[in-house]
């Protein structure tokens, strides 16, 4: 067997700091890492979660639809005002209509999937504003109640908020957890979750545990980073792994 030989680097705090810029280059996206696939799992989720509603739950559910619709776009785009951003959190008239904004909806219907809801993703947008102890309070807040695939995205734009504030244990806490909550029947976004926890790993000097995550990724989600069709190109595939440990100084 070939000798795998394993780099491990001591990295000072400020080199940590400049290091890390470029993860956040790579993997940021427009507004919260998030797409319309997850606005349409957290639809189907609340739905089905509010299916039998009291008085109180169906005033949420009612309220919360119109600024649920304006995040879900906010979410497609590639970019939009940050006064938008604004009025989803606070409300307003637009086309005729009243959209009550998520900080409303959030203080008066806790405990109503549509509060727990608008805990998300007022979370999310104080995120893209860069206020970050906010979005950490509303995220935390946020309970996915067994939908782990929501509750991973929660978990990913935590270890972004405190990434963000150079909370580097905080964040590596949450980018973990965001691939250890879900299970083997939603692997492929595990996989993506588990590689984003190694970047940043890689990329603020914890290299042992980065190459821990990428082992694991090689040796029990192979399945899900190779390519099913000339048309389905997996998000993180046996390649990308690969690299990421070479860069690491880790070579069979």
């Amino acid at each position: 067997m070939a000798e795998t030989k394993v780099k491990v680097e001591s990295v000072e705090t400020n080199d940590v700091v400049e290091r890390a810029k470029g993860f956040w280059a790579k993997f940021s996206k427009p507004i919260i890492y998030v797409g319309t696939a997850i606005i349409a799992l957290i639809g189907g989720w609340y739905a089905y979660n509010s299916f039998f509603k009291e008085p109180k739950e169906l005033k949420a559910s009612e309220l919360i639809f119109p600024a649920e619709k304006m995040f879900a776009k906010m979410a497609a785009a590639s970019s939009f005002p940050k006064d938008t951003v604004g009025f989803v959190l606070n409300g307003g008239n637009i086309d005729g209509e009243k959209v009550t904004g998520l900080l409303s909806i959030a203080k008066n219907y806790g405990g109503t999937p549509a509060g727990n809801l608008a805990q998300y993703m007022t979370g999310a947008c104080y995120l893209h504003l860069k206020e970050f102890d906010k979005a950490i309070s509303y995220l935390k807040e946020f309970d996915g109640n067994g939908a782990n695939q929501i509750q991973s995205k929660a978990y990913i734009l935590l270890g972004h908020a405190f990434a963000e504030q150079k909370k580097v244990e905080e964040a590596y806490t949450y980018y973990k957890k965001a691939g250890e909550v879900l299970n083997d029947k939603d692997e492929q976004q595990k996989v993506v979750a588990l590689f984003i926890a190694a970047n940043y790993a890689e990329s603020t000097g914890k290299s042992k545990e980065a190459i821990e995550i990428l082992k694991d990724l090689k040796d029990n989600f192979g399945g899900a980073m190779v390519r099913k069709s000339q048309y389905e190109q997996p998000p993180v595939t046996q390649d990308d792994v690969d690299k990421l440990l070479a860069k690491l100084g880790v070579t069979k």
